[in-house]
């Protein structure tokens, strides 16, 4: 059921977004549209198509987040690959995803100020890759003893 539902959901954000699907749309709405004089632009009339753009978009929604979902797994283990593969890259950024909202952004601000120091020249390149990764082991150091902690409870 998971495969079938992995490939029903790619395979329709694929249709839906293409071109096709956007002609056909609109010319569903424009025949709903000339259909309106023969109904009287009644309320039956404008509930067929509330009714059915509401469901298409329920439906539509779970469908393109799991293909989103796939497709963003499968660059972060690209970008994973890649950072494993090159000599130098500092494997610790690898599982940076994992973090919380809050470690991701005080990483982010160290990056930065150490982005201006180096631009301005107070420290030098390698002097920056060094407090990099000096910053990463203690965000991961502190990501694991709140995992132990998690565990314990």
């Amino acid at each position: 059921m998971n495969e079938f539902f992995r490939k029903a959901s790619h395979r329709t954000a694929e249709a839906v977004g293409s071109y096709w699907a956007f002609v056909i749309a609109v010319l569903v709405v424009l025949g709903w549209l000339t259909t309106g004089p023969l109904f009287n632009y009644s309320d039956t009339w404008q509930l067929v198509i509330n009714t059915a753009t509401t469901i298409i978009t329920f439906l539509m929604v779970f469908l393109i987040q799991n293909a989103q979902n796939r497709d963003s797994k499968a660059i972060q283990l690209k970008l994973d690959e890649l950072i494993r593969a090159l000599k130098g890259a500092r494997n610790e950024l690898v599982d940076l995803e994992d973090l919380s909202d809050k470690e991701l952004a005080a990483l982010q601000q160290e990056f930065k100020r150490l982005q201006a120091e180096e631009k301005s020249g107070k420290i030098s390149h390698s002097e920056a890759t060094r407090e990099e990764e000096v910053i990463i082991e203690k965000e991961q150091e502190a990501a694991g003893q709140f995992s132990e902690k998690k565990k314990q409870l």
